[in-house]
């Protein structure tokens, strides 16, 4: 079964609780999104261990045997600093 937006959003949000957090459905088919997440957690971490992170926090349903999400074009990063 598809996910929502909002699904996806909220798993998301349950590791990043302070994360700007963006989802859109690329293919109006609950099956291909992206994400953005940008949460000062990935300040100083390679841009895979960020997308590791964001994998974790959505519990396995990435996982091609649950089936739930079956695309997530993901963009990571930590905030820009202002002085």
């Amino acid at each position: 079964m598809p996910m929502q937006a909002g699904e996806i959003e909220a798993l998301i949000r349950e590791g990043f609780p302070q994360a700007e957090i963006e989802i859109r459905d690329l293919a109006g088919d609950g099956n291909h999104y992206s994400a953005s997440v940008i949460d000062e957690s990935f300040r100083g971490k390679s841009r895979v261990a960020q997308h590791q992170m964001v994998y974790s926090a959505l519990k396995g349903k990435m996982d091609g045997s649950a089936g739930e999400l079956h695309a997530l074009a993901l963009q990571t990063a930590a905030p820009d600093v202002t002085t």
